[in-house]
């Protein structure tokens, strides 16, 4: 079926913008700029994702000398052009390199068979390491739920709610995508955290290095890359905030325990509640800003029940089996 003329002037553009991503000298306002025009329509992604698969079929068809002369010979046309143009004009050879691999009979199509999707969820208080097929370790947090969808060139995960870790298995070639409804993380190999809260998206690294693409305000996307030790927290109404993060707390709930540097009772609850049948409730308005320092069982609301009835002063009362709640000791 031949593409439509808007079909047409979707790749070409797509092409424009995946070869410009892969020249030395591309900024950081080129990266911003071809997520911006992804994100603008579902059709635009859709031609990029293409776009990208052919490339990186290319690519990883090297044991043909043919083929990997006439990509070679590409570049160095795109180069030449780019340089007698300006900037401005970066016309690509993509398409040409495309046919090439048309022509010695690889479609990128059979080249990309998509592995069956995988679901993950875990039930409310537990903890799942799951292996995937490339060696790559996802631990799932407690009431989290991912899918898995491999194919030769590009392995993606969504995260549909909960919070990950994820350790991935270094392939420079497929890259590894966690996508939530706000974002993307793209990465090659690294150790990172990815947590879905009923506000926004938190991205936290812990090896590696990751790069963030995502909605920003009114619509306009923004694009982070994080460095070890650095956190992302972003939302639909276009917060972007990158920070620090204590590593200690981060890595808290990866071993079974919550970790807690001066926060706020509310938030605290909200936390072990995630983890528990068993709700903690606040009986009083005024402890949701009593600040809380501490590290505890995730699976025991007990001890942190304890903790707080002689530590800050506070009473617990059972009203049923499934719920506690707090008061001060008055």
């Amino acid at each position: 079926m031949m593409p439509t003329s808007g079909q047409q002037t979707e790749r070409n553009e797509a092409e424009r913008w995946f070869m410009r991503l892969q020249m030395h000298d591309c900024s950081k306002a080129d990266r911003a700029a071809c997520a911006r025009w992804r994100l603008a329509d579902p059709a635009h992604a859709a031609a990029y994702a293409e776009v990208e698969r052919v490339f990186h079929l290319a690519a990883q068809a090297g044991d043909d000398p043919r083929l990997r002369a006439a990509a070679r010979m590409a570049r160095e046309r795109m180069e030449r052009r780019r340089r007698r143009r300006g900037a401005l004009r970066w016309a690509t050879s993509l398409a040409g390199v495309a046919v090439v691999v048309l022509a010695l009979g690889i479609g990128w199509r059979s080249w990309n068979p998509a592995e069956p999707e995988q679901h993950y969820a875990t039930a409310v208080g537990e903890r799942r390491t799951l292996t995937l097929d490339d060696g790559s370790v996802a631990l799932l947090d407690t009431d989290s739920a991912l899918a898995v969808r491999y194919s030769r060139l590009r392995r993606e995960v969504v995260l549909e709610r909960g919070q990950a870790q994820f350790t991935v298995a270094p392939q420079p070639r497929r890259p590894f995508l966690v996508h939530t409804d706000l974002g993307t993380v793209r990465a090659v190999g690294t150790e990172f955290q990815v947590r879905r809260r009923t506000g926004g998206v938190e991205v936290m690294l812990m090896k590696g290095v990751v790069e963030v693409s995502a909605a920003a305000a009114a619509g306009e996307p923004r694009v982070a890359t994080l460095a070890p030790g650095e956190q992302l927290d972003f939302d639909a109404g276009g917060r972007w905030n990158k920070h620090a993060f204590d590593p200690e707390v981060a890595r808290g709930w990866t071993e079974g325990q919550l970790v807690f540097r001066g926060r706020p009772l509310k938030e605290v609850a909200e936390e072990m509640n995630r983890y528990n049948t068993a709700k903690i409730r606040l009986g009083q308005p005024a402890l949701n800003d009593l600040q809380i320092s501490g590290q505890f069982y995730g699976n025991d609301p007990d001890s942190l029940i304890l903790a707080l009835e002689h530590g800050w002063s506070l009473r617990a009362e059972r009203p049923s089996a499934d719920e506690i709640v707090l008061y001060r000791r008055d």
